[in-house]
């Protein structure tokens, strides 16, 4: 029986950096043993058939073809299809229902990582941030009106980012869509 996993690789085809063509993608992550290799846009969401392998062994084997194919070496983060049904179904109750008033976005944490270590190092300015845990990953959302006053990006700079690759909701629940389609 196939498990199916979902690659989320941080910074690849981002203002001229880290280029990897997808179709180029697919074929190198199907040479090194994945099945049923499908990409969604091109900023690394990736959804991979990877025989009885758990998910650390399809980031570790995500990470290897990345640098010896691409010379990419960036932060990947692999859920299985279940933690990633999850992430969606365990969002907080509206979460990402008012596209037009908030920013929503959803961190995908590595594993052996806690939603609470995680959500320390995100910084939040009040009437503007939200942020919530979850499980295996840490959802927050900004007021859009404001969105250049939040501290939210604040992240970026702290050692916690290398533990995490972060989402937007609409992409987050199109790979769930792509799991059940």
């Amino acid at each position: 029986m196939a498990t199916t996993h979902v690659v989320l690789i941080r910074a690849i085809n981002v203002g001229g950096r880290n280029k990897v063509p997808m179709a180029e993608l697919r074929a190198s992550l199907e040479a090194a043993g994945l099945r049923q290799v499908r990409t969604y846009i091109q900023s690394g969401n990736v959804l991979v058939d990877a025989g009885e392998s758990r998910a650390d062994q399809v980031n570790s084997l995500v990470e290897r073809v990345l640098l010896a194919d691409f010379d990419v070496d960036t932060v990947v983060v692999t859920v299985d299809a279940a933690t990633m049904r999850g992430a969606v179904e365990g969002a907080p109750s509206r979460f990402g229902a008012e596209p037009d008033v908030y920013h929503s976005d959803v961190a995908f944490l590595r594993p052996g990582i806690a939603a609470s270590e995680a959500a320390d190092a995100f910084s939040l300015r009040e009437g503007v941030d939200t942020l919530w845990e979850g499980e295996g990953v840490v959802y927050f959302r900004r007021l859009s009106a404001q969105r250049t006053k939040s501290r939210m990006s604040s992240v970026m700079g702290t050692p916690m980012y290398k533990q995490m690759t972060i989402r937007n909701w609409a992409t987050t629940t199109t790979l769930v869509g792509m799991l059940d389609g």
